[in-house]
């Protein structure tokens, strides 16, 4: 029997945690085998496997909400306070392990540098003629991105008439992609696109408000809160004869799902999904609650893959309690993240500014709005602070100065 690693524990008191549920069947045994061997976080090492094997078995398997068909493509953000979360980390293993079960996956299918829409659609684009010329385009429609550097990805989204966000959103609802000018004949038809995207909590505040919470993109991502596990000066590895076993119950777990089509729920998984669904589909106020306000769709999709990993149609009840586990992980990162914002861009500049100064006068809330906001509008940015418990007027030497109450997380 292999040794474990000799590792030192690194804690957060303020970290989120997850159920032991999360860890069922072949995914749980996944992170009990790399986990002692790994500076990953074990959230980091099963949301990986989970994304890669919903992406290397491909657009088979399905499960139908009235004329909608929900598919195993899952895209995943994983943040954290500094960019030494380890969170690159944390994929090669899984990587390493469906690229043995796929080689030609992991060849032609796993990539990286998204920049545009455009260019999302030309690496998996059907058949084209241009210019007389023919395109035979890419037969193969997964599309595995893992972007390290995912912060670029939310910059270019904020430039003017970039397409990345909307080609997003259609590639996570599996809907033929396409630029709406209609010059350009590229097209790509029956997509399967995950993501693991790698940002750290600052640049996610900073760029996802700009990309526009509102617009869907954001709340189509499972956003997980990912630190360092542990610390291994000398990582060396899962040994092959743990690794092993574990491939070949990926290789039989892949070689089922591409028999699969249509899913569905067993007669308890029902009642289950019946009893979570209201709390599942209530909608949240602020920021948390538009990037949460998809989880009824991200558990089903969750739900499906753990069934598929036990080699399973159906959808029991041990399969959804661990998306749901898995979900609530979810839940409490972005609540950790983005519970002090509201996604009203003025309102958040504001308040950013209050919880790093301390206070704020009128006159430093309307520089801070660029001198060009009215005295109604810092009314109501203030109001809504204050609506919110989060600020307070008090009166100092003789001028209104505005006092934070709710502190930084």
């Amino acid at each position: 029997m292999a040794l474990h690693a000799v590792s030192t524990i690194v804690t957060g008191s303020s970290e989120p945690v997850a159920r032991p549920e999360a860890f069922f069947g072949l995914p749980g045994r996944i992170v009990e085998a790399i986990d002692p061997f790994t500076e990953a976080h074990r959230m980091a090492i099963l949301s990986n496997t989970m994304v890669m094997f919903g992406n290397v078995i491909g657009r088979g398997p399905y499960f139908p909400v009235e004329y909608t068909k929900h598919h195993t493509n899952l895209s995943i953000g994983q943040t954290g306070k500094t960019s030494k979360g380890r969170k690159g980390t944390g994929n090669s293993t899984p990587k390493h392990m469906i690229g043995e079960v796929d080689p030609d996956w992991a060849k032609t299918c796993v990539k990286s540098g998204l920049s545009s829409g455009e260019g999302l659609i030309y690496n998996i684009r059907d058949a084209r003629t241009i210019n007389g010329n023919s395109d035979p385009g890419v037969t193969d429609k997964r599309l595995m991105l893992i972007e390290e550097e995912f912060a670029q990805a939310l910059k270019v989204m904020t430039r003017e008439g970039n397409i990345l966000s909307p080609i997003l959103r259609d590639a996570w609802d599996g809907k033929d992609l396409q630029p709406l000018t209609k010059s350009d004949p590229i097209r790509a038809s029956n997509p399967h696109v995950s993501i693991i995207g790698h940002i750290t909590e600052t640049e996610l505040r900073k760029h996802l408000k700009e990309v526009e919470m509102s617009n869907g993109m954001a709340n189509r991502f499972i956003w997980l809160h990912i630190e360092r596990s542990k610390i291994i000066p000398s990582p060396k590895g899962v040994p092959s004869e743990v690794l092993t076993p574990l491939i070949d119950e990926l290789r039989t777990a892949v070689l089922f799902a591409s028999t699969v089509g249509e899913m569905v729920r067993d007669s308890d998984a029902e009642d289950l999904w019946a009893a979570e669904y209201p709390t599942l589909s209530e909608g949240k106020p602020g920021l948390t609650g538009a990037i949460t306000s998809r989880a009824e769709a991200q558990v089903l999709r969750l739900s499906m893959l753990y069934a598929l990993m036990d080699c399973s149609t159906t959808i029991k009840p041990p399969h959804l309690r661990a998306a749901l586990a898995f979900s609530d992980y979810s839940e409490q990162s972005v609540s950790l993240i983005f519970d002090d914002l509201l996604g009203d861009p003025n309102v958040d500049r504001v308040w950013d500014y209050l919880r790093t100064l301390g206070k704020l006068s009128r006159s430093m809330i309307h520089n801070i709005l660029g001198r060009n906001a009215s005295t109604a509008e810092i009314d109501r940015i203030t109001g809504v602070l204050q609506t919110q418990r989060w600020a307070e007027w008090k009166q100092e030497k003789g001028l209104d100065v505005l006092y934070p109450i709710k502190r930084r997380p």
